[in-house]
């Protein structure tokens, strides 16, 4: 479903600010894979996604998506059929519209046909928002005529993952979406995650801090460090391996051990 062919990008070049934050980045995501990412700050998890979904262009290299070379497709274009959630809750939605209005512009706009955004919202389609809402066991569908502004943090991290999936996209990218969130609602949003992604099938990446998570959520690990991935299990070596045993590869494939304490303290839980 993704490939990414020796992806590179430096920011500010040329200037005494000049950071390459990804280097000849290569990865194969197959449809219906779920990869769980961790690595230090600065490792490039983020601008990795940024690079997925658009927000700039790569220097060299090339992105792949279901086939289709979208190296230099503008966002816009590809946030039709690219899911992405961030950490701050925040972002995703518009607060001064209602729960009910967020969830129409992100169904229409994902919708097929580029009429999508034009066409009127039939009572099927608010149908489908309520039962969608009624899944998340938090009374969002009896409140869908209110402004999104007035929701918990938890709320709204919980609503933009619906309208990230309200059409089936293509990959869905998650960049520690939960971590803003206290612990109770961040593990709802994450169970939530998980069956939303089993159900629809999708292939879908997820930062975490969590090393637990990072072992017991999808079907495949990937640790990155200065900009390029440094290890990438899955199958029998990942149902075998332990937090100390992902600390010690990391160590092993870099020289040098995990310097994140959210990512270490996480291992002690």
């Amino acid at each position: 479903m993704l490939e990414l062919k020796s992806v590179s990008k430096t920011f500010h070049p040329g200037t005494v600010n000049e950071k390459q934050a990804i280097k000849k980045l290569s990865l194969i995501l197959p449809e219906g894979d779920f990869a769980t990412i961790i690595g230090s700050n600065g490792a490039g998890k983020s601008t990795m996604f940024n690079a997925i979904t658009g927000n700039f262009f790569v220097d060299e290299g090339e992105i792949c998506l279901d086939g289709e070379d979208i190296t230099f497709v503008p966002e816009y274009k590809r946030s039709k059929y690219i899911g992405h959630l961030f950490q701050d809750p925040l972002l995703g939605t518009a607060p001064h519209m209602t729960i009910e209005e967020n969830l129409t512009l992100a169904y229409l706009r994902a919708s097929s046909g580029n009429k999508g955004l034009f066409r009127m919202v039939k009572a099927e389609d608010r149908e489908r928002f309520w039962k969608a809402l009624k899944t998340l066991d938090m009374g969002l569908e009896d409140r869908m005529k209110q402004p999104v502004g007035l929701l918990s943090g938890g709320q709204r991290q919980a609503l933009t993952l619906l309208m990230a999936t309200m059409v089936r996209p293509k990959i869905l990218l998650l960049d520690e979406h939960t971590a803003a969130l206290d612990p109770a609602t961040a593990e709802k949003v994450l169970a939530q995650t998980e069956k939303i992604v089993k159900e629809q099938q999708i292939t879908c990446l997820m930062v975490t801090h969590n090393m637990n998570q990072a072992l017991a959520m999808g079907n495949r690990t990937i640790m990155m460090d200065s900009g390029r991935i440094v290890a990438d299990i899955s199958g029998k070596e990942r149902e075998n391996m332990t937090v100390d045993g992902l600390l010690e590869l990391f160590r092993k494939n870099v020289g040098e051990g995990l310097d994140n304490d959210r990512i270490l303290l996480s291992g002690l839980n």
